[in-house]
């Protein structure tokens, strides 16, 4: 009565065996009625020392909070415990540094940060009643953005890369499929050449080809031949001799 808490004799017992084993009693919750508790967030038992969150512009903010809170009686059975607290308050900065068009918005106005939180009922369904939330520190982490537009950059690199190399590849399998086409076709010409002595052969033996026609060809093919080794064979250069016959 003195200290103008609304908690009967019989209302104390019954809390006092609903909560027996779990850890609470009666007497924190009294304490913390009178005393408010104080949270951090994040919890250092967690092994985290900052919330992280990014801005839209790719800068990475890291927050530490402190949440003051004191207990709901009312609530004090079956309501969710300081890591319920921890949680929603941890959510609810990231979702409002993730809002804030740049890390600046946040450094110049840290506590936009907590009435934003604050106005978000995170002590619904809780045995606390939340009395402040206060930005203890505020600190620029790194460029997120900045790191994954150089990271896609690289992945884009490597891509064109891989596609040139197989482009590369593609050429010169065609180089390679050409050649092997040109020896085809050589190989058949000289199979094509092996057989002109057997059709003369054959000529002879059938009647179709006599010894002046053999050796008027052969005039021809030695002809040719000359002709060929000449125009082979070019103008002398300027200042040689030409060789002797």
């Amino acid at each position: 009565q003195k200290a103008n808490i609304h908690l009967e004799f019989d209302r104390a017992c019954a809390i006092d065996l609903a909560t027996k084993g779990t850890g609470k009693t009666v007497l924190d919750a009294v304490k913390t009625s009178v005393n408010p508790k104080v949270i951090d967030c994040p919890n250092p038992a967690s092994g985290r020392t900052t919330i992280d969150g990014v801005a839209k512009d790719g800068i990475v903010i890291k927050a530490k909070a402190r949440v003051t809170v004191r207990t709901n009686l009312d609530r004090f059975v079956g309501g969710a415990t300081e890591e319920t607290i921890v949680a929603r308050v941890g959510e609810g900065i990231v979702t409002t540094i993730g809002s804030a068009q740049s890390y600046k918005d946040v450094l110049e106005n840290p506590d936009r940060i907590s009435k934003t939180v604050l106005d978000k009922a995170l002590d619904a369904n809780t045995a606390f009643e939340i009395l402040s939330i206060d930005i203890a520190d505020v600190d620029v982490g790194e460029n997120v953005g900045a790191k994954l537009q150089a990271e896609q950059a690289e992945a884009n690199k490597l891509i064109a890369q891989a596609q040139a190399e197989v482009r590369r590849a593609t050429a010169v399998a065609l180089e390679q499929e050409m050649v092997a086409r040109t020896q085809e076709m050589r190989a058949r010409v000289v199979e094509a050449e092996a057989q002109v002595p057997l059709a003369i052969a054959e000529a002879f033996k059938s009647g179709n080809l006599g010894v002046m026609d053999y050796y008027r060809l052969r005039n021809i093919q030695a002809d040719s031949s000359m002709r060929e080794s000449i125009a082979g064979s070019g103008p002398a250069t300027p200042g040689q001799k030409p060789t002797p016959a």
